[in-house]
């Protein structure tokens, strides 16, 4: 399915063809290092493998470590994920696929900064390619 995307820069307008689906949203909040969410929060290692069940998630490998970009705020009875990036030394290891996983999966090994900008999640940060 092709979408449209708008990018507003200044003194530029540009139009783009997407193709991909907007998914259900995980949360309506999420918590970062900063208002944009652009800074990594934490390096933390899996401590186990997760197979993801769609486009929202990313695979992992027990031992693979992941930099972790933001936090969803859990609601109801919701699970607790966080979205990241693997980082590894193979191409399979889906290196700078960024995605959602289980925060239980995972141990923090260095935080970086800390996750107290709670900001509202958007569409984009549910869309699948």
């Amino acid at each position: 399915m092709a979408r449209l995307l708008l990018l507003f820069l200044p003194g530029l307008v540009a139009i783009c063809a997407v193709h991909g689906i907007f998914m259900d949203r995980l949360a309506s909040r999420k918590l970062c290092a900063d208002d944009e969410c652009v800074y990594t929060i934490s390096l933390a290692r899996a401590q186990e493998d997760y197979s993801a069940p769609d486009c929202r998630f990313i695979n992992v490998k027990k031992g693979q470590w992941i930099y972790v970009y933001s936090k969803l705020v859990k609601e109801n009875e919701a699970g607790e994920f966080w979205a990241g990036s693997v980082y590894g030394d193979q191409p399979e290891d889906e290196m700078g696929t960024v995605g959602y996983f289980p925060s239980n999966l995972v141990q923090e090994q260095h935080v970086y900064q800390e996750a107290t900008k709670e900001v509202p999640t958007t569409d984009i940060d549910f869309f699948c390619e």
